[in-house]
């Protein structure tokens, strides 16, 4: 699959939308190769650039799609129209994976969150095919990814958060037998109905993430008030 990379602060980006990322799902599905994922938003970014062994992995996951308004902006500030075409999330995306899964009738396997999120997954949705899941706490590596390749499915989910869901899929993409593996973040919690997203028109405005900051400012303060000022003077200086 060819595609346009935009680079932004020395993370290559891929320029891409929903069918892009769907389209290669399947493609990779229908003829049993493997394609690694993960979403690139501005925490990301922020962390490849101050953590060398981070950017090491991140650079081995094959797809690194846009995720949020931040990079989106970021990209056409400073590429103009050959910047991202379209703001895309991966809340959005994975809303348009469970869709297509369920018509092609593709296994999942979720991989990471809690139990409690993972035990409503097959209540709110209960045309998706689920092969098994496991927690993000509790996990030997070795059984998991045995486990992972007996219940063969075709999509493997890995919601750690990041950089420890980049960092895993690195270290055991080669020893899995699996079609497409996606990094999701909280993805999970958009399988599970859990995921706090806020009206409409706030998703549209882009400010999705201060819904998430404000039901969860203990863990996400820094992220987002420190990390947004910092993202944002690197672009000016990168732009200059």
């Amino acid at each position: 699959m060819r595609y346009k990379v935009i680079n932004i602060l020395g993370v290559p980006v891929a320029n891409v939308n929903y069918f892009d990322l769907l389209e290669a799902i399947r493609i990779n599905i229908l003829s049993n190769k493997k394609i690694t994922m993960t979403s690139v938003n501005v925490n990301t970014i922020n962390l490849a650039n101050n953590d060398e062994d981070f950017r090491n992995k991140l650079s081995q996951i094959d797809i690194k799609h846009p995720d949020g308004v931040g990079v989106y902006l970021a990209s056409r500030f400073l590429f103009g129209k050959e910047g991202l075409k379209l703001k895309i999330t991966g809340s959005d995306f994975y809303n348009e994976l469970k869709k297509h899964s369920i018509s092609n009738n593709w296994s999942f396997f979720f991989f990471g969150d809690k139990e409690e999120t993972l035990n409503k997954i097959s209540n709110v949705n209960p045309e998706l095919k689920i092969s098994g899941m496991q927690n993000g706490y509790i996990f030997d590596n070795q059984k998991l990814v045995n486990e992972i390749n007996t219940s063969n499915p075709d999509i493997l989910l890995v919601g750690l958060g990041s950089p420890k869901q980049e960092n895993w899929i690195a270290n055991h993409k080669f020893s899995l037998n699996v079609n497409a593996i996606i990094a999701v973040g909280d993805g999970i919690k958009m399988f599970s109905g859990t995921k706090k997203r806020g009206p409409t028109f706030i998703q549209k405005l882009g400010f999705e993430w201060v819904v998430r900051l404000m039901h969860e400012p203990k863990r996400l303060w820094k992220r987002y008030l420190i990390g947004n000022p910092i993202f944002i003077i690197k672009i000016i200086k990168m732009k200059i």
